[in-house]
Protein backbone atom coordinates (compact mmCIF):
# COMPACT_ATOMS: atom_id res chain seq x y z
CA UNK A 1 0.00 0.00 0.00
CA UNK A 2 0.93 3.13 -0.47
CA UNK A 3 0.25 6.61 1.44
CA UNK A 4 -2.77 8.46 0.16
CA UNK A 5 -3.86 11.07 2.51
CA UNK A 6 -6.61 10.39 5.10
CA UNK A 7 -6.80 6.64 3.88
CA UNK A 8 -5.08 3.32 5.35
CA UNK A 9 -1.74 3.12 5.10
CA UNK A 10 1.15 0.30 4.68
CA UNK A 11 4.95 0.90 5.08
CA UNK A 12 8.16 -0.56 5.19
CA UNK A 13 11.46 0.74 6.05
CA UNK A 14 15.01 0.18 8.13
CA UNK A 15 16.06 1.09 11.62
CA UNK A 16 17.42 0.74 14.72
CA UNK A 17 16.16 0.12 18.17
CA UNK A 18 16.08 -1.94 21.51
CA UNK A 19 13.82 -2.28 24.13
CA UNK A 20 12.85 -4.66 27.02
CA UNK A 21 10.06 -6.48 25.18
CA UNK A 22 10.24 -10.37 25.55
CA UNK A 23 10.88 -12.46 22.98
CA UNK A 24 8.93 -15.06 21.44
CA UNK A 25 9.34 -18.83 22.54
CA UNK A 26 8.76 -19.83 19.06
CA UNK A 27 11.85 -21.11 16.89
CA UNK A 28 11.46 -19.29 13.93
CA UNK A 29 10.85 -15.45 13.83
CA UNK A 30 7.63 -13.41 14.74
CA UNK A 31 6.16 -11.59 12.28
CA UNK A 32 5.64 -8.35 13.20
CA UNK A 33 3.95 -5.77 12.72
CA UNK A 34 2.68 -2.08 13.78
CA UNK A 35 -0.03 0.01 14.56
CA UNK A 36 0.00 3.57 14.26
CA UNK A 37 -2.45 6.59 14.67
CA UNK A 38 -3.05 10.35 15.23
CA UNK A 39 -6.28 11.82 15.64
CA UNK A 40 -6.31 15.05 13.29
CA UNK A 41 -4.71 16.44 10.25
CA UNK A 42 -2.78 19.22 12.05
CA UNK A 43 0.63 19.78 10.68
CA UNK A 44 1.90 18.85 14.90
CA UNK A 45 0.23 15.61 14.62
CA UNK A 46 1.26 14.81 10.85
CA UNK A 47 4.75 15.08 12.23
CA UNK A 48 4.24 12.78 15.45
CA UNK A 49 2.73 10.79 12.80
CA UNK A 50 5.76 10.39 10.75
CA UNK A 51 7.81 9.52 13.87
CA UNK A 52 5.75 6.88 14.99
CA UNK A 53 6.16 5.40 11.31
CA UNK A 54 9.67 5.46 11.67
CA UNK A 55 9.72 4.97 15.26
CA UNK A 56 8.28 1.56 14.78
CA UNK A 57 9.94 0.69 11.67
CA UNK A 58 13.61 0.92 13.40
CA UNK A 59 12.04 -1.01 16.20
CA UNK A 60 10.89 -3.83 14.97
CA UNK A 61 13.60 -4.71 12.30
CA UNK A 62 16.32 -3.88 15.59
CA UNK A 63 15.24 -7.07 16.99
CA UNK A 64 16.68 -10.55 16.54
CA UNK A 65 13.66 -12.76 16.87
CA UNK A 66 11.19 -10.61 14.99
CA UNK A 67 10.80 -10.32 11.09
CA UNK A 68 9.26 -6.49 9.95
CA UNK A 69 6.10 -7.19 8.25
CA UNK A 70 5.36 -3.20 8.00
CA UNK A 71 3.52 -0.89 9.86
CA UNK A 72 -0.02 0.18 9.17
CA UNK A 73 -1.18 3.70 9.74
CA UNK A 74 -4.39 5.75 9.72
CA UNK A 75 -4.53 9.21 9.93
CA UNK A 76 -7.16 11.95 11.08
CA UNK A 77 -9.16 9.80 12.48
CA UNK A 78 -10.90 9.16 15.45
CA UNK A 79 -10.12 6.49 17.44
CA UNK A 80 -13.83 6.21 19.09
CA UNK A 81 -14.42 3.26 16.38
CA UNK A 82 -13.09 1.27 13.45
CA UNK A 83 -15.88 1.62 11.05
CA UNK A 84 -13.55 4.13 8.98
CA UNK A 85 -9.93 2.97 9.94
CA UNK A 86 -8.96 1.30 6.56
CA UNK A 87 -5.60 0.87 7.91
CA UNK A 88 -6.30 -0.78 11.06
CA UNK A 89 -9.18 -3.28 9.23
CA UNK A 90 -6.29 -3.99 7.00
CA UNK A 91 -4.15 -4.99 9.60
CA UNK A 92 -6.66 -6.94 11.23
CA UNK A 93 -7.38 -8.81 7.76
CA UNK A 94 -3.56 -9.78 7.25
CA UNK A 95 -3.76 -11.25 10.84
CA UNK A 96 -6.23 -13.12 10.14
CA UNK A 97 -4.88 -14.75 7.03
CA UNK A 98 -2.04 -15.28 8.93
CA UNK A 99 0.66 -13.16 7.46
CA UNK A 100 1.01 -11.28 11.03
CA UNK A 101 1.78 -13.06 14.56
CA UNK A 102 2.38 -10.27 16.83
CA UNK A 103 1.48 -6.71 16.62
CA UNK A 104 2.87 -4.19 18.09
CA UNK A 105 1.38 -0.49 19.04
CA UNK A 106 1.89 2.50 21.93
CA UNK A 107 -1.46 2.37 23.47
CA UNK A 108 -4.85 1.05 24.17
CA UNK A 109 -6.27 4.45 23.40
CA UNK A 110 -4.34 4.68 20.31
CA UNK A 111 -6.22 1.15 19.58
CA UNK A 112 -9.29 1.74 19.83
CA UNK A 113 -11.26 4.27 22.58
CA UNK A 114 -13.88 1.54 22.32
CA UNK A 115 -13.93 -0.59 24.93
CA UNK A 116 -16.22 -3.32 22.79
CA UNK A 117 -13.80 -2.41 19.41
CA UNK A 118 -11.01 -3.61 21.59
CA UNK A 119 -11.88 -6.71 22.80
CA UNK A 120 -13.87 -8.30 19.89
CA UNK A 121 -10.25 -7.54 17.71
CA UNK A 122 -8.33 -8.81 20.93
CA UNK A 123 -10.43 -11.95 21.18
CA UNK A 124 -10.79 -12.77 17.38
CA UNK A 125 -7.37 -12.57 16.98
CA UNK A 126 -6.79 -14.43 20.40
CA UNK A 127 -8.44 -17.58 18.33
CA UNK A 128 -5.56 -16.89 15.57
CA UNK A 129 -2.56 -17.16 17.75
CA UNK A 130 -2.43 -13.47 17.31
CA UNK A 131 -0.78 -11.23 20.15
CA UNK A 132 -0.48 -7.61 20.67
CA UNK A 133 1.74 -5.93 22.65
CA UNK A 134 0.86 -2.64 24.21
CA UNK A 135 4.51 -0.78 24.35
CA UNK A 136 2.53 2.03 27.48
CA UNK A 137 0.76 -0.18 29.91
CA UNK A 138 3.40 -3.29 29.09
CA UNK A 139 0.19 -5.21 28.04
CA UNK A 140 0.62 -8.90 26.14
CA UNK A 141 -2.60 -10.09 24.96
CA UNK A 142 -2.24 -14.10 25.38
CA UNK A 143 -0.48 -13.15 28.78
CA UNK A 144 -3.45 -14.75 31.26
CA UNK A 145 -3.83 -11.41 33.32
CA UNK A 146 -4.13 -9.64 29.58
CA UNK A 147 -7.80 -9.35 28.99
CA UNK A 148 -8.35 -8.51 32.11
CA UNK A 149 -6.12 -5.45 32.05
CA UNK A 150 -7.43 -4.78 28.24
CA UNK A 151 -10.90 -4.29 29.32
CA UNK A 152 -9.88 -2.15 32.73
CA UNK A 153 -7.41 -0.15 29.85
CA UNK A 154 -9.96 -0.13 27.25
CA UNK A 155 -12.95 1.69 29.34
CA UNK A 156 -10.55 4.31 31.15
CA UNK A 157 -9.60 5.16 27.66
CA UNK A 158 -13.65 5.73 26.31
CA UNK A 159 -14.12 7.39 29.50
CA UNK A 160 -11.50 9.42 28.72
CA UNK A 161 -12.43 10.04 25.29
CA UNK A 162 -16.32 10.88 26.43
CA UNK A 163 -15.12 13.48 28.38
CA UNK A 164 -13.19 15.26 25.96
CA UNK A 165 -15.98 14.37 23.66
CA UNK A 166 -18.59 16.04 26.45
CA UNK A 167 -16.07 19.01 27.06
CA UNK A 168 -16.15 20.38 23.43
CA UNK A 169 -19.79 19.88 23.34
CA UNK A 170 -19.67 22.11 26.45
CA UNK A 171 -17.32 25.04 24.92
CA UNK A 172 -19.39 25.13 21.59
CA UNK A 173 -23.05 25.50 23.80
CA UNK A 174 -21.65 28.00 25.94
CA UNK A 175 -20.14 30.00 23.50
CA UNK A 176 -23.52 29.77 21.57
CA UNK A 177 -25.10 30.74 24.71
CA UNK A 178 -22.25 33.90 25.67
CA UNK A 179 -23.81 35.07 22.03
CA UNK A 180 -20.04 33.98 20.56
CA UNK A 181 -21.65 32.56 16.93
CA UNK A 182 -19.86 30.55 14.31
CA UNK A 183 -22.18 29.04 11.69
CA UNK A 184 -21.34 25.78 10.96
CA UNK A 185 -21.64 25.28 6.87
CA UNK A 186 -19.89 23.59 3.99
CA UNK A 187 -21.54 24.86 1.12
CA UNK A 188 -23.88 27.38 1.35
CA UNK A 189 -25.23 28.66 -2.15
CA UNK A 190 -25.40 32.54 -1.59
CA UNK A 191 -22.62 32.75 1.00
CA UNK A 192 -18.77 32.17 1.33
CA UNK A 193 -16.68 31.42 4.89
CA UNK A 194 -15.45 35.21 6.23
CA UNK A 195 -12.48 35.14 8.04
CA UNK A 196 -14.25 35.44 11.84
CA UNK A 197 -15.78 31.88 10.38
CA UNK A 198 -19.31 33.25 9.75
CA UNK A 199 -21.19 34.02 6.51
CA UNK A 200 -20.46 36.81 4.13
CA UNK A 201 -22.53 37.55 1.02
CA UNK A 202 -21.49 36.25 -2.13
CA UNK A 203 -23.54 38.44 -4.69
CA UNK A 204 -23.41 36.03 -7.65
CA UNK A 205 -24.81 33.30 -5.72
CA UNK A 206 -27.07 35.26 -4.45
CA UNK A 207 -29.09 36.53 -7.11
CA UNK A 208 -29.60 32.85 -7.88
CA UNK A 209 -31.15 32.32 -4.22
CA UNK A 210 -33.45 35.61 -5.08
CA UNK A 211 -34.76 33.74 -8.28
CA UNK A 212 -35.62 30.74 -6.54
CA UNK A 213 -37.40 32.06 -4.00
CA UNK A 214 -39.25 34.08 -6.93
CA UNK A 215 -39.92 31.01 -8.69
CA UNK A 216 -41.56 29.26 -5.70
CA UNK A 217 -43.67 32.59 -5.05
CA UNK A 218 -44.85 32.71 -8.44
CA UNK A 219 -46.29 28.87 -8.16
CA UNK A 220 -43.58 26.64 -9.03
CA UNK A 221 -42.67 23.30 -7.33
CA UNK A 222 -39.56 22.49 -5.69
CA UNK A 223 -39.43 19.77 -8.58
CA UNK A 224 -39.56 22.23 -11.14
CA UNK A 225 -37.59 24.66 -9.70
CA UNK A 226 -34.38 22.10 -9.40
CA UNK A 227 -35.55 20.96 -13.10
CA UNK A 228 -35.75 24.72 -14.54
CA UNK A 229 -31.88 25.47 -12.80
CA UNK A 230 -30.29 21.83 -14.09
CA UNK A 231 -31.44 22.91 -17.73
CA UNK A 232 -29.67 26.35 -16.99
CA UNK A 233 -27.00 24.85 -15.99
CA UNK A 234 -26.37 26.11 -12.79
CA UNK A 235 -24.59 23.93 -10.32
CA UNK A 236 -26.02 22.71 -6.81
CA UNK A 237 -24.38 23.84 -3.56
CA UNK A 238 -22.50 20.82 -3.78
CA UNK A 239 -20.70 22.13 -7.31
CA UNK A 240 -22.78 19.51 -8.86
CA UNK A 241 -24.71 19.63 -12.52
CA UNK A 242 -28.14 18.01 -11.33
CA UNK A 243 -30.37 19.98 -9.13
CA UNK A 244 -33.09 17.91 -6.85
CA UNK A 245 -36.45 19.21 -5.12
CA UNK A 246 -35.07 18.00 -1.87
CA UNK A 247 -32.31 21.02 -2.28
CA UNK A 248 -34.41 23.44 -3.31
CA UNK A 249 -36.83 22.96 -0.50
CA UNK A 250 -34.17 22.86 2.49
CA UNK A 251 -33.24 26.47 0.90
CA UNK A 252 -36.65 27.56 0.95
CA UNK A 253 -36.91 26.65 4.56
CA UNK A 254 -33.71 27.64 5.85
CA UNK A 255 -34.03 31.06 8.15
CA UNK A 256 -30.04 31.88 7.48
CA UNK A 257 -31.47 33.16 4.01
CA UNK A 258 -33.03 36.29 5.98
CA UNK A 259 -30.20 36.97 7.68
CA UNK A 260 -31.19 34.75 11.30
CA UNK A 261 -29.30 31.74 11.78
CA UNK A 262 -30.66 28.85 14.32
CA UNK A 263 -28.00 26.76 16.02
CA UNK A 264 -28.07 23.59 17.08
CA UNK A 265 -30.32 22.28 14.41
CA UNK A 266 -29.07 18.53 15.24
CA UNK A 267 -26.92 16.99 17.63
CA UNK A 268 -24.68 13.88 18.62
CA UNK A 269 -26.74 11.46 20.36
CA UNK A 270 -23.47 8.81 20.57
CA UNK A 271 -20.25 9.81 20.84
CA UNK A 272 -18.79 6.60 19.82
CA UNK A 273 -20.66 6.29 16.77
CA UNK A 274 -20.98 9.94 16.29
CA UNK A 275 -24.52 9.36 15.02
CA UNK A 276 -26.60 12.46 14.49
CA UNK A 277 -30.48 13.74 15.12
CA UNK A 278 -32.21 16.23 14.67
CA UNK A 279 -33.04 18.45 17.63
CA UNK A 280 -36.49 17.86 18.39
CA UNK A 281 -36.21 19.88 22.01
CA UNK A 282 -33.64 17.36 23.17
CA UNK A 283 -30.93 20.05 23.81
CA UNK A 284 -31.11 23.97 23.64
CA UNK A 285 -31.57 25.22 20.21
CA UNK A 286 -30.15 29.10 19.79
CA UNK A 287 -32.00 31.85 17.60
CA UNK A 288 -29.76 34.88 16.83
CA UNK A 289 -31.19 37.53 14.66
CA UNK A 290 -29.91 39.77 12.30
CA UNK A 291 -26.36 37.75 12.75
CA UNK A 292 -25.33 38.30 9.25
CA UNK A 293 -26.15 40.39 5.79
CA UNK A 294 -30.09 38.98 4.35
CA UNK A 295 -30.21 37.65 0.72
CA UNK A 296 -34.18 37.33 1.00
CA UNK A 297 -36.15 40.47 3.34
CA UNK A 298 -37.46 38.89 5.83
CA UNK A 299 -41.50 39.27 4.94
CA UNK A 300 -40.80 37.35 1.97
CA UNK A 301 -39.10 34.58 3.49
CA UNK A 302 -42.37 34.56 6.01
CA UNK A 303 -44.41 34.75 2.65
CA UNK A 304 -42.35 31.03 1.60
CA UNK A 305 -43.49 29.83 5.03
CA UNK A 306 -46.63 29.69 4.71
CA UNK A 307 -47.14 28.79 0.80
CA UNK A 308 -45.20 25.62 1.78
CA UNK A 309 -47.09 24.99 4.56
CA UNK A 310 -50.20 25.64 2.66
CA UNK A 311 -49.15 23.34 0.12
CA UNK A 312 -48.69 20.54 2.55
CA UNK A 313 -52.18 20.65 3.08
CA UNK A 314 -55.67 18.47 2.23
CA UNK A 315 -55.44 16.19 -0.43
CA UNK A 316 -52.76 18.39 -2.84
CA UNK A 317 -54.50 21.11 -2.90
CA UNK A 318 -51.83 24.04 -3.32
CA UNK A 319 -49.88 21.82 -5.76
CA UNK A 320 -47.63 24.97 -7.09
CA UNK A 321 -47.07 24.36 -10.79
CA UNK A 322 -48.35 27.76 -11.34
CA UNK A 323 -49.06 31.28 -8.78
CA UNK A 324 -53.05 30.11 -9.36
CA UNK A 325 -52.72 26.11 -9.09
CA UNK A 326 -54.42 24.91 -6.17
CA UNK A 327 -56.36 28.47 -5.25
CA UNK A 328 -59.38 28.35 -7.69
CA UNK A 329 -62.43 26.13 -6.84
CA UNK A 330 -65.59 25.08 -9.02
CA UNK A 331 -68.32 26.27 -6.73
CA UNK A 332 -70.62 23.89 -8.69
CA UNK A 333 -68.72 20.26 -8.21
CA UNK A 334 -66.15 21.29 -5.23
CA UNK A 335 -63.14 20.66 -7.91
CA UNK A 336 -59.76 22.77 -8.17
CA UNK A 337 -59.49 24.61 -11.44
CA UNK A 338 -56.67 23.52 -13.90
CA UNK A 339 -55.03 25.27 -16.45
CA UNK A 340 -55.31 24.61 -20.89
CA UNK A 341 -53.96 25.64 -23.28
CA UNK A 342 -56.14 26.28 -26.65
CA UNK A 343 -54.22 26.64 -29.61
CA UNK A 344 -50.25 25.48 -28.50
CA UNK A 345 -49.37 25.60 -32.20
CA UNK A 346 -50.46 28.71 -33.68
CA UNK A 347 -50.22 32.47 -33.26
CA UNK A 348 -53.75 31.99 -30.99
CA UNK A 349 -52.10 30.54 -28.12
CA UNK A 350 -53.92 31.07 -24.64
CA UNK A 351 -53.63 29.94 -21.60
CA UNK A 352 -56.84 29.46 -19.40
CA UNK A 353 -58.28 27.89 -16.08
CA UNK A 354 -61.05 25.65 -15.99
CA UNK A 355 -62.48 23.14 -13.76
CA UNK A 356 -60.53 20.09 -13.61
CA UNK A 357 -63.41 17.92 -13.75
CA UNK A 358 -65.82 19.92 -16.06
CA UNK A 359 -66.05 17.04 -18.36
CA UNK A 360 -65.25 13.91 -16.29
CA UNK A 361 -69.54 13.10 -15.56
CA UNK A 362 -72.50 12.94 -17.33
CA UNK A 363 -73.53 15.78 -16.21
CA UNK A 364 -70.76 18.41 -17.08
CA UNK A 365 -70.03 21.48 -14.89
CA UNK A 366 -71.40 25.15 -16.13
CA UNK A 367 -68.57 26.91 -14.63
CA UNK A 368 -66.76 29.37 -16.76
CA UNK A 369 -63.38 28.84 -17.66
CA UNK A 370 -60.66 32.28 -17.65
CA UNK A 371 -58.16 33.42 -18.20
CA UNK A 372 -54.87 34.83 -15.99
CA UNK A 373 -55.92 38.37 -16.56
CA UNK A 374 -59.37 37.84 -15.79
CA UNK A 375 -58.38 36.31 -12.60
CA UNK A 376 -55.81 39.23 -11.35
CA UNK A 377 -59.01 41.41 -12.21
CA UNK A 378 -61.45 39.69 -9.98
CA UNK A 379 -58.65 39.77 -7.07
CA UNK A 380 -58.02 43.66 -7.51
CA UNK A 381 -61.79 44.25 -7.47
CA UNK A 382 -61.98 41.96 -4.62
CA UNK A 383 -58.99 43.73 -2.74
CA UNK A 384 -60.31 47.06 -2.99
CA UNK A 385 -63.66 46.33 -1.66
CA UNK A 386 -61.97 44.66 1.27
CA UNK A 387 -59.88 47.78 2.02
CA UNK A 388 -62.56 49.76 3.49
CA UNK A 389 -63.53 47.12 6.02
CA UNK A 390 -59.95 47.32 7.16
CA UNK A 391 -60.72 48.48 10.58
CA UNK A 392 -63.38 45.79 11.69
CA UNK A 393 -61.39 42.59 10.33
CA UNK A 394 -58.76 43.90 12.90
CA UNK A 395 -61.03 44.30 15.92
CA UNK A 396 -62.79 41.04 14.97
CA UNK A 397 -59.44 39.16 14.63
CA UNK A 398 -58.68 40.17 18.83
CA UNK A 399 -61.83 38.61 19.74
CA UNK A 400 -60.46 35.46 17.74
CA UNK A 401 -57.43 35.27 19.03
CA UNK A 402 -58.65 35.58 23.00
CA UNK A 403 -60.84 32.69 22.31
CA UNK A 404 -60.88 30.31 19.42
CA UNK A 405 -57.26 30.62 18.89
CA UNK A 406 -56.22 30.74 22.77
CA UNK A 407 -53.55 28.08 23.38
CA UNK A 408 -53.58 28.36 27.30
CA UNK A 409 -55.52 25.30 28.20
CA UNK A 410 -53.76 23.02 25.65
CA UNK A 411 -50.17 24.19 26.73
CA UNK A 412 -51.21 23.66 30.33
CA UNK A 413 -52.36 20.06 29.61
CA UNK A 414 -49.07 19.67 27.32
CA UNK A 415 -46.80 20.35 30.16
CA UNK A 416 -48.66 18.13 32.77
CA UNK A 417 -48.31 15.22 29.98
CA UNK A 418 -44.54 15.72 29.51
CA UNK A 419 -44.18 15.53 33.25
CA UNK A 420 -46.51 12.29 33.27
CA UNK A 421 -44.86 10.73 30.75
CA UNK A 422 -41.31 11.73 32.84
CA UNK A 423 -42.49 10.21 36.31
CA UNK A 424 -43.74 7.09 33.88
CA UNK A 425 -40.27 6.14 32.57
CA UNK A 426 -38.81 6.78 35.78
CA UNK A 427 -41.26 4.12 37.20
CA UNK A 428 -40.49 1.54 34.22
CA UNK A 429 -37.05 1.87 34.97
CA UNK A 430 -37.42 1.56 38.26
CA UNK A 431 -39.22 -1.75 38.12
CA UNK A 432 -36.79 -3.21 35.04
CA UNK A 433 -34.04 -2.52 37.87
CA UNK A 434 -35.95 -3.95 41.51
CA UNK A 435 -36.40 -7.04 38.72
CA UNK A 436 -33.06 -7.10 37.74
CA UNK A 437 -31.74 -7.45 41.68
CA UNK A 438 -34.37 -9.02 43.50
CA UNK A 439 -36.63 -11.59 42.90
CA UNK A 440 -40.03 -10.97 42.20
CA UNK A 441 -43.05 -12.61 40.87
CA UNK A 442 -42.40 -12.38 36.96
CA UNK A 443 -46.14 -12.49 36.50
CA UNK A 444 -46.92 -9.80 38.69
CA UNK A 445 -43.81 -7.92 37.31
CA UNK A 446 -44.86 -8.01 34.18
CA UNK A 447 -48.45 -7.15 34.39
CA UNK A 448 -46.93 -3.81 36.18
CA UNK A 449 -45.08 -3.49 33.55
CA UNK A 450 -47.32 -3.60 30.76
CA UNK A 451 -49.61 -0.98 32.23
CA UNK A 452 -47.43 1.33 32.95
CA UNK A 453 -46.46 0.85 29.14
CA UNK A 454 -50.17 1.14 28.55
CA UNK A 455 -50.43 4.43 30.41
CA UNK A 456 -46.91 5.97 28.82
CA UNK A 457 -48.54 5.01 25.53
CA UNK A 458 -52.23 6.67 26.02
CA UNK A 459 -50.00 10.00 27.28
CA UNK A 460 -47.61 10.09 24.26
CA UNK A 461 -50.54 9.85 21.57
CA UNK A 462 -52.42 12.87 23.65
CA UNK A 463 -49.33 14.34 23.75
CA UNK A 464 -48.83 14.18 20.02
CA UNK A 465 -52.77 15.15 19.59
CA UNK A 466 -52.20 18.26 22.15
CA UNK A 467 -49.23 19.42 20.17
CA UNK A 468 -50.40 19.28 16.65
CA UNK A 469 -53.67 21.23 18.10
CA UNK A 470 -50.94 24.17 19.05
CA UNK A 471 -49.28 24.20 16.06
CA UNK A 472 -51.90 24.68 13.85
CA UNK A 473 -53.37 27.29 16.08
CA UNK A 474 -49.89 29.03 16.28
CA UNK A 475 -49.83 28.46 12.56
CA UNK A 476 -52.96 29.81 11.93
CA UNK A 477 -52.77 32.83 13.94
CA UNK A 478 -49.07 33.34 12.43
CA UNK A 479 -51.03 33.36 8.85
CA UNK A 480 -53.52 35.92 9.88
CA UNK A 481 -51.14 38.52 11.49
CA UNK A 482 -49.45 38.26 9.18
CA UNK A 483 -52.18 39.18 6.44
CA UNK A 484 -53.56 41.91 8.50
CA UNK A 485 -50.18 43.22 8.23
CA UNK A 486 -50.02 43.12 4.69
CA UNK A 487 -53.36 44.74 4.51
CA UNK A 488 -52.59 47.33 6.86
CA UNK A 489 -49.63 48.14 4.59
CA UNK A 490 -51.85 49.20 1.34
CA UNK A 491 -52.19 52.54 1.31
CA UNK A 492 -54.82 52.86 -1.45
CA UNK A 493 -56.68 51.37 -3.99
CA UNK A 494 -54.92 48.46 -5.51
CA UNK A 495 -54.38 49.27 -9.49
CA UNK A 496 -51.65 46.77 -10.48
CA UNK A 497 -51.77 42.42 -9.74
CA UNK A 498 -48.71 42.15 -7.49
CA UNK A 499 -48.34 38.37 -7.29
CA UNK A 500 -46.47 38.82 -3.84
CA UNK A 501 -49.79 40.05 -2.34
CA UNK A 502 -51.89 37.51 -3.65
CA UNK A 503 -49.67 34.88 -2.07
CA UNK A 504 -50.03 36.86 1.34
CA UNK A 505 -53.94 37.75 1.22
CA UNK A 506 -55.56 34.67 -0.35
CA UNK A 507 -56.67 32.00 0.94
CA UNK A 508 -58.93 30.77 -2.31
CA UNK A 509 -60.89 31.62 -4.50
CA UNK A 510 -64.73 29.90 -6.07
CA UNK A 511 -66.45 30.34 -8.91
CA UNK A 512 -70.16 30.14 -9.28
CA UNK A 513 -70.69 31.88 -12.57
CA UNK A 514 -68.98 34.90 -14.38
CA UNK A 515 -71.17 37.50 -12.18
CA UNK A 516 -70.40 35.07 -8.90
CA UNK A 517 -66.80 34.90 -7.94
CA UNK A 518 -65.89 35.18 -4.22
CA UNK A 519 -62.72 35.69 -3.20
CA UNK A 520 -61.74 34.16 0.23
CA UNK A 521 -59.05 35.67 2.32
CA UNK A 522 -56.44 33.70 4.69
CA UNK A 523 -59.11 35.70 7.83
CA UNK A 524 -61.59 33.79 6.57
CA UNK A 525 -63.26 37.11 5.13
CA UNK A 526 -64.98 36.41 1.98
CA UNK A 527 -65.15 39.43 -0.84
CA UNK A 528 -67.78 38.95 -4.43
CA UNK A 529 -65.62 40.64 -7.03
Amino acid sequence: MKRNGQNSNYHSGNGDWSSDVCSSDLGRKRRTAAYARVSTDSDEQFTSYEAQIDYYTNYIKGRDDWEFVGVYTDEGITGTNTKKREGFKSMVTDALDGKIDLIVTKSVSRFARNTVDSLTTVRQLKEKGVEIYFEKENIWTLDSKGELLITIMSSLAQEESRSISENCVWGQRKRFADGKVTVPFGHFLGYDRGPDGNLVLNKAEAAIVRRIFSMFLQGMTPFGIASQLTADGIPTPGHKDKWNAGTVRHMLENEKYKGDALLQKSYTVDFLTKKKKRNDGEIPQYYVEGNHEAIIAPAVFEAVQRELAQRGKGLNRHSGVHLFSGKIKCGQCGSWYGSKVWHSTDKYRQVIWQCNHKFDNNERCTTPHFTDDEIKAYFISAVNKLLPEKDRIIKAFDTIKSTVLDTSDLNAEKTALEQEMVVISEMMQQSIYENAHVALDQTEYQKNYDALMERFGKAKVRLEEVTATISDKATRQATIEDFLKDLQALGGMVTEFDPMLWVSLVDFVTVYSKDDVRVTFKDGSEIQS
